[in-house]
């Protein structure tokens, strides 16, 4: 794998009533103005404004979405040390 695959990014982020948000980015800095904006998730809509809590990356888009996938499934409490360590070695 060449490294202009690497770049995609997990990122968490916190919504207003405090629920979590994981999703994946290539720009994570313009996927939270467009949560911010109302234009994000579905889920975000009416739970705005986000926070960004953590990110992690670059990533295959293949490795981020499988990444994804296994912190959606995760308590709260694990999401963030999930994806902490999950951050590839450079």
């Amino acid at each position: 794998m060449n490294l202009e695959e690497l770049e995609w990014f997990v990122y968490v982020v916190e919504c207003r009533d405090k629920s979590f948000c994981t999703g994946i980015a290539k720009d994570v800095s313009q996927r939270i103005d467009q949560h911010n904006e109302g234009k994000g998730a579905k889920y975000t809509r009416g739970r705005g404004p986000v926070c960004l809590l953590a990110q992690s990356g670059p990533f295959s888009q293949g490795d981020a979405l499988r990444l994804e996938r296994s912190i959606k499934k995760c308590s709260k409490s694990e999401k963030l040390a999930r994806l902490q360590a999950a951050q590839p070695a450079r």
